[in-house]
Order: structure tokens, then C-alpha cells, then sequence
């Protein structure tokens, strides 16, 4: 087991996987605003949106867009979520310089979600990341459903394993295991990236993708960080859900998160309380309250006498 040390990386995924399920449809500006927000707070990666098309997923239909509009930070990656080639290309022309590719361990929902069997998804994946490493972008290579599948129940962990070192032999930075269903326990997710981690090359990073469909959210991001994982999805507010799997809630929220490390001792540069304004204006736009837990509570005690000494 690691011990809990060291510094963690929190990828806010609320403009791509928070606003990907909602109805009521953000306007450019409004999404702005809410990047501005994240980079004020230290968020030091953000993920836009999704390169898919419109037709599934009409949320992302400005991600192309959104993307010529940012002015990029100091200290900030911006990242977005490719599935296939076409993606790809689009995200190559608005420049995009750190990408997650992926593919789902799941037989049913790779084929709602890109209408390929797993095996065709992967096959048609490699050379995808091969172009965007050819072309210098920082990839992530994601495995979704990896943690249960809300169609099939639990998924084989020799699969996922599988998939995770053709992505290390590709030469990713990054390999990502996403519990998309929500349907993780602690035990599995220490067992599955503890193998994952004697799996794949050294210098790989192991990230996790969390959703807390079950309320075991935060708990499993305390199984990874004693597997020694560092990078962690979030998302602001806690909002979030997968538009092919039915009732898979949101991600674990990215205050919640960042409040958790720094209660741990772990630094992740992000101010959560000054994520709660952000949070307050999402549930105005959405007209509902947010799953997440510190935007709702007031701070503990000592930081309340630490604002009061400043």
C-alpha cells in the first residue's frame, strides 16, 4: 500500500461529462464563465468537451468552437474526449495539445456508445493514437466500464489489463480506468490498479474516473490513492453521467475531492471554497441542487478561524 503523500491532479470534466446529459443546452459564454471560474480556483487541467458528433451528443456541438476561444493559462492543460478518427481530426485543427482516447472493456455499452463490438473499437483506437502521438499531442488512453458495466454487471479485470498494455506499448502517457456505471467498490478498484500498475510501463500514469452513482465515490478515491494512483477525474458540483448507460449520476465532485486531499495532507493547488460560487450558479442555470457535499455545508471549523485570522 502507498502511502498518502505527494501531490494530486484533479481533472474537472464539468463542461464535457457534467453538461453532457443536461437538457437545457450552454451557451458558449456561459461555459466560459465556468472555465474561468475553474482556472481561478487552480484547477490545473480541464477538460472541454467531446469531439463527437452533435447528433448524439448536442451538448458538445461547440466543443470545436469553445476550444478556439480559450486563452490558455499558465499551468493549465485543456483536454478534450476523443472516440474515433473523425474526432481526432477535429481536435488536430483547433489545436487541441492533450487528448483522452478511448474505449470502452464493455461488450453492450461500446456498441451504444461507439456502435463497434469492443474488439472492433480497439482496432480502429491504435492507429487514432498513433496519429495524435505522431502529430505531438499528449494522449490519454481511457477504458471505460471498467469497473462494472451498467448492462453487463462486473467486467472481466484480464480484459481491462489487456486493453491497458496495448495502450502502454503505444508509448500514452496516461492510462485512464473510468467506473462510468458507478458500480465500483474500494476492494476492487485497490485490486484492479494495484495489478494495473505492475501491468504497464513505469513511466505510465495510472488515473481513475469516478462516478458516484452509489455514493462509494470518494471512498474508491481513497482505494486508488493507496494504490498509488495520483490523477483523478472530477467534476464541478458533482454533475455528470453518461448518455448510454441509464442512471449512471454524476462524477465525484471536484470541491469534495480537493477538500478530501487536503484533509489527507495532499496537495492539489485547488481552492475548493472558491468552487461554491461556480457551483451556486450552475444549480441557478440547471434550476436544481448539485450532489455535491462542501458547496452546501458550511467550512469546518478551523477554516473558518483560518478566513477569520486573514
Amino acid at each position: 500500500m502507498y502511502e498518502m503523500t505527494g501531490d494530486v491532479l484533479i481533472e474537472d470534466e464539468f463542461l464535457r461529462d457534467g453538461l453532457q446529459n443536461e437538457k437545457r443546452l450552454f451557451s458558449i459564454e456561459e461555459k466560459l464563465g465556468f472555465l474561468a471560474a475553474l482556472e481561478a480556483a487552480g484547477v490545473r487541467r480541464i477538460q472541454i468537451g467531446s469531439f463527437v458528433h452533435p447528433k448524439w451528443v448536442p451538448q458538445m456541438a461547440d466543443t470545436d468552437a469553445l476550444f478556439e476561444r480559450i486563452v490558455p493559462k499558465p499551468g493549465i492543460v485543456y483536454t478534450g474526449l476523443v472516440l474515433n478518427k473523425a474526432g481526432l481530426d477535429r481536435a488536430l485543427a483547433v489545436g487541441a495539445k492533450h487528448l483522452s482516447i478511448s474505449v470502452s472493456a464493455s461488450e453492450t455499452h461500446s456498441k451504444k456508445n461507439t456502435n463497434r463490438s469492443v474488439d472492433e473499437a480497439r482496432a480502429a483506437i491504435v492507429p487514432t493514437i498513433e496519429k495524435a502521438l505522431g502529430e505531438g499531442v499528449a494522449v490519454r488512453a481511457g477504458i471505460q466500464s471498467a469497473l462494472g458495466c451498467g448492462f453487463e454487471g462486473p467486467i472481466d479485470p484480464n480484459r481491462v489489463v489487456e486493453i491497458a498494455r496495448e495502450f502502454s506499448a503505444l508509448g500514452v502517457g496516461e492510462i485512464n480506468v473510468a467506473d462510468t456505471a458507478g458500480l465500483s467498490n474500494p476492494r476492487d478498484v485497490y485490486a484492479l490498479c494495484t495489478r494495473l500498475r505492475d501491468e504497464i510501463a513505469p513511466d505510465v500514469r495510472l488515473s481513475l474516473h469516478l462516478h458516484d452513482t452509489r455514493g462509494l465515490g470518494l471512498a474508491n478515491m481513497v482505494a486508488g490513492l493507496q494504490a498509488g494512483v495520483r490523477v483523478f477525474d472530477a467534476a464541478l458540483g458533482g454533475l455528470g453521467g453518461c448518455p448510454f448507460v441509464p442512471k449512471a449520476t454524476g462524477n465525484i465532485a471536484t470541491e469534495d475531492a480537493a477538500f478530501a486531499c487536503e484533509q489527507m495532507g495532499l496537495n492539489t493547488g485547488i481552492d475548493w471554497q472558491a468552487l461554491t460560487a461556480p457551483v451556486a450558479a450552475a444549480e441557478a442555470l440547471l434550476e436544481r441542487q448539485l450532489p455535491a457535499r462542501v458547496s452546501h455545508v458550511p467550512a469546518p471549523p478551523w477554516d473558518q478561524q483560518k478566513e477569520t485570522a486573514e
